[in-house]
Formats: structure tokens, sequence, C-alpha cells
């Protein structure tokens, strides 16, 4: 029997492939360097900051200890990352007289999430009541990445393949390696902690729009979310903004590290856009592959094998990555994002965050408050 018809639901497309950044900041005492619960004294300090479009660029997040960073619609990575940092430069002004300094990593070392004050407002209320313990338990911090695509035909087909490169940003992302005091074994324990919700995750793979609009009418039927907002995907059709959003990676602390992984998602969607415009079949892989590769990347990081194709071939993470990039680079010069490209290979090199922190807590003996005063200092450069 043919399914009735349901509502559609309208994509906004953007004329342009613009990118728009969200970047979640955690609070620290600058003593215990434990969380602090001052988000709401912080953004009395700090005022309605808005973009140039008139949106504000500093929201509240589940947590009391968390404020998130939203830049404006830019054409540019380089713009983007420049709007963030001219906020974080007026948060941090507000903060620091509250004895509080700026902290971003997938999670916090030793802090205890039985202590951390949730924000109340009817969304996240609804939130705690249906996930309890494991919605009481998201005490993380990641990069949300914006990127413009033209037509919601699009979408999906880029969406799918794009999840070919879920392990190389997760691995290049990765800075949660300790949890509650403890070092998990983990590069991104963010990442398995966040899938627990029952709206998160990997994304389903349709084959088109009309399958996707069948999923959103099931769920809103069944009351799994009542609004497309509480699908919390990890890759997503944002429909109202005319984009799709890849939340894969964990909260950074660089500024090099941001406009890197920012460029590496808005080249690797625009260059799946032109081969869909150029008629190409974009490569997929299968869910149990992404699934897989998902795991290998939180678990091994940068050390990680992944699957690379639909016939099961592998291969270290990195040396795949070199291949991307190179492939990348008449995609970045025509975004003017070279450059911040460029810096993706720098990752590796230098070490993720994962393994600086861990090499932090080796030098001083399991100090973990020295892991976080390295990445205060980190996000302070």
């Amino acid at each position: 029997m043919a399914r009735a018809r349901v509502e559609q639901v309208p994509f906004t497309g953007s004329p342009r492939p613009t990118i728009g950044i969200e970047w979640e900041i955690a609070l620290v005492d600058k003593v215990t360097r434990d969380l602090s619960n001052t988000a709401s004294a912080v953004f009395d300090e700090v005022g309605d900051l808005r973009s140039w479009d008139g949106k504000p660029q500093v929201t509240k997040e589940l947590l009391r200890n968390t404020v998130e960073l939203v830049t404006g619609v830019h054409d540019t990575v380089g713009a983007a990352v420049e709007d963030l940092h001219g906020t974080m430069d007026a948060v941090r002004r507000a903060a620091d007289p509250l004895g509080v300094d700026l902290f971003c990593a997938g999670t916090h070392p030793f802090a205890q999430w039985s202590a951390q004050q949730l924000t109340r407002s009817e969304h996240y209320d609804e939130l705690i009541e249906r996930t309890q313990w494991w919605g009481r338990q998201m005490m993380i911090w990641g990069v949300h990445v914006h990127v413009g695509v033209s037509h919601r035909d699009k979408v999906l087909p880029i969406l799918n393949s794009l999840l070919l490169a879920y392990p190389h940003l997760l691995a290049l992302s990765a800075s949660s390696p300790m949890w509650a005091g403890a070092d998990t074994g983990y590069a991104s324990n963010r990442t398995l902690m966040f899938q627990q919700l029952p709206t998160a995750g990997l994304p389903f793979q349709f084959d088109n729009w009309t399958q996707f609009e069948h999923f959103v009418h099931d769920q809103f039927k069944t009351g799994v979310f009542e609004q497309l907002g509480g699908m919390h995907w990890d890759i997503r059709p944002a429909p109202k903004w005319g984009t799709i959003e890849v939340r894969i990676c964990d909260g950074t602390s660089t500024r090099a590290e941001l406009a890197a992984l920012a460029a590496f998602i808005h080249c690797l969607i625009v260059d799946l856009d032109q081969r869909v415009e150029n008629g190409e079949e974009l490569p997929t892989l299968p869910p149990w592959h992404v699934q897989e590769n998902k795991w290998r990347a939180a678990r091994y990081g940068l050390d990680a094998i992944v699957i690379v194709d639909s016939d099961s071939n592998e291969r270290l993470v990195t040396d795949d990555l070199t291949e991307i990039l190179n492939r990348l680079e008449p995609t970045a010069k025509r975004l003017g994002c070279a450059d911040e490209l460029a810096l993706v290979a720098e990752i590796p090199v230098r070490g993720a965050s994962y393994q600086r922190q861990r090499k932090v807590a080796a030098a001083s003996q399991g100090d973990l408050v020295a892991v976080v005063d390295a990445l205060v200092r980190e996000l302070d450069q």
C-alpha cells in the first residue's frame, strides 16, 4: 500500500557555498581549573552581541559552564575565523573579572558531571526529562560547521559521500582522551558519549529528499523529536539555513586547528557539490563500514586504519588524508582557503590534541590540572 503524502520539508537553498561556524567554549576556574557554572554572569557582562546579519554571536548551551560562539554567514574560512575571535575576545574580557578562563576540548580532563548546573529552558528540560542519566552526562564540547548548498536534491548525495571523510575529521580533531579523572584509552571519548542520546550519532543514508521527508514525518508523528533541531546527527541537513551542518569534530583549542578543520569541511562539501553538478555518481560506504570507521577513529585517532571504499579496502587514515588534501587543493584556491587547508597536514606532525594532552599528563606525573593549563594557554594564543 502506498504511503500517504507527508508534509514537505522546505530547504532554503544557499546561492553561494557560504560558511558559518559554531564553537562551544567551556568556562574554567582560574585557580582550581575545574569547570565553572558562571555562564549567566558572563552573558550579563557580554551583553547582546550580534553579527552583521542580526544573529546572536554568543548563545547558551545545555550546561551553565558553556558558551557557544557563533559566526555570521561568510564566504571564506578566514573571515569566519576572524569573526569568532572577535567574539572570543569579548567573552574573555567578560570572564576575566569573574575569575574564569576559557577552555576548549572535547571533554574536561577531571570535572565531574554531577557538579554541573543545567541551563533551564523548555527544550533542555524536555531533553533531560527524556534522556535522564545519559543526558546529564553530556559534559562535552564540539565544533559545528555549516556550508551552504544551492538545492535540496544535492544535500543527501553530498551528505552520504561526506561520510567517507568522517574518520579523518574525527581523528584530526580528537581532543577528549580523559573523562572524570581517568584516561579512557580513546582519542575521542566525546563522540561515543554523544551518540548515547536517542537522536544523536551517525545519520541515516537516504536516496533522496522525499525519503528524508518521510523520515521526518515519522519522527514528528511518534514524538521522537518535535523540531528538526532535535535531530542531533553528526552530519545533518539544516533546511532552515540552506546548509549541511557537520558536527563530527571535538572541541578544538587552537585557532590554527579550527581554521584547518573548517577549511577541510568547506572544501570537501564544495568539491562534492561540484561533482554532483557534473553528473558524477558520488562514492559511498555501506553503513556498517561507516560505523566501524567512526569507532576506529574515536579509539585510535591518527593511528586508525580506516575502510576507504565499498570493496572493504583499508588504509592508515593519515595516508589517505594526504591524497584527499592533494585532490582538494584547486577547490581551496577557488574558495580562498588554500593557506588554511595547508594547516591540516600540520596536525599529525605536531600531534593532535588528544596526543598533546597525554604528553602533558605524562610530563606532569598525571597532574590533570596541568592539562587544563596547557589547553587554556593554547586557546589564548
